[in-house]
């Protein structure tokens, strides 16, 4: 299945996966950095999302079913390896790939997510919001929890979130959530991780809080946890230059260390 990508600049490979319910664009900040900084930047619209079709499913999308359509799309541009960045749940598809591919990822980077499994309780919430976004559409999902994806004092970032979700198709999102409900438990992958890794989290993020990301740096054998001060679940647009600036320290410590 054909994946919609943006693939610019020229050097080691940076491949960008954003969260739920967003596309690729999340990373319009990093795209445009980086790729004129030394790295070839790719950053696809995920299955279901941006311009990607979902194609055929049963009514979920696993993080596996994510993890596969990356590596395909890896293939078909010629790239054996890669720094691979994902953010909420980019961030767990992240850890999917890097447990299913360990030899494409050449350095990790975990941005406002959590490797555990989820709860009973979180599955029958994540069903019941799939229902309910296939029964009433985005708008109304998006309406209430802008808030907590942009911290309410970072008010620039907010209108594009919120065009984000509200565009996003909610028969992706549905399946989407359906599959997270499923996922497995990324505690025993972190531990195995041989890769440098960065850790990263806003100070004010309610979804992922730093107490997360404090546990997946500890279970990382090779990682740098960076926090964000002033921003919630999506630092990368809220605070851009701080956030920039934690990843392209780290990509710089993996030139020294090629």
């Amino acid at each position: 299945m054909p994946t919609f990508h943006e693939d610019r600049g020229t050097g080691p490979a940076l491949l960008l996966i954003h969260g739920h319910p967003f596309d690729h664009t999340m990373w319009q900040p990093q795209i445009d950095r980086f790729s004129r900084a030394g790295h070839r930047v790719i950053a696809p619209d995920l299955r279901g999302y941006g311009a990607t079709p979902l194609g055929a499913t049963t009514g979920a999308t696993g993080l596996d079913d994510f993890a596969e359509d990356l590596v395909a799309l890896l293939d078909e541009l010629g790239i054996d390896d890669c720094v691979v960045a994902g953010l909420s749940m980019g961030g767990q598809i992240a850890m999917e790939l890097v447990r299913r591919h360990p030899e494409r990822v050449r350095g990790l980077v975990l941005a406002d997510t959590f490797p555990a499994a989820e709860t009973e309780d979180g599955k029958k919430t994540r069903n019941a919001m799939a229902d309910r976004l296939l029964r009433e559409g985005m708008r109304g999902y998006a309406d209430e929890v802008l808030d907590r994806m942009v911290a309410p004092y970072n008010t620039h970032a907010a209108p594009h979130v919120h065009r984000m979700m509200c565009a996003t198709d909610p028969v992706a999102a549905a399946a989407a959530l359906r599959g997270r409900a499923e996922r497995p438990d990324h505690r025993e992958t972190l531990a195995a991780v041989t890769v440098p890794a960065l850790v990263v989290v806003g100070r004010d993020d309610t979804y992922t809080p730093v107490e997360d990301a404090e546990e997946m740096h500890a279970l990382l054998p090779h990682s740098t946890l960076t926090v964000i001060e002033r921003a919630a679940h999506l630092p990368n647009l809220e605070r851009p230059e701080e956030f920039d600036a934690a990843l392209d320290a780290f990509l710089r410590s993996l030139v020294r260390t090629s």
